[in-house]
């Protein structure tokens, strides 16, 4: 399994448009035959903080997922939504729980 975590940091006036557009792509995301688990996450202190917790199940996967039209639709509409440049570290899975 390889689990990529994305950090992003939003403009304060792009919250909720960032989470509409973030929602849609990852509901779109977890019905990807390679994607295992697709979650968002809000920072609990700073509402301008995110997590995207991506777990796929092959290696091509992440990449395959980058193909997709509503992946494409999701990196257009937030380009302009981050206050720096987000942050991407792919991992390997160790050990989950199901």
């Amino acid at each position: 399994m390889q689990i990529l975590i994305v950090q992003a940091h939003v403009k304060p006036d792009c919250v909720e448009a960032f989470k509409a557009a973030t929602l849609e792509n990852a509901r779109h995301s977890a019905q990807e035959p390679g994607v295992a688990r697709f979650d968002l996450l809000q920072q609990s202190d700073d509402p301008t903080r995110f997590v995207l917790y991506e777990a796929y199940k092959t290696p091509d996967a992440p990449a395959k997922h980058k193909e997709t039209a509503h992946y494409k639709k999701w990196a257009e509409v937030t380009a302009n939504m981050f206050a720096e440049p987000r942050t991407r570290a792919l991992y390997t899975e160790l050990f989950w729980t199901r």
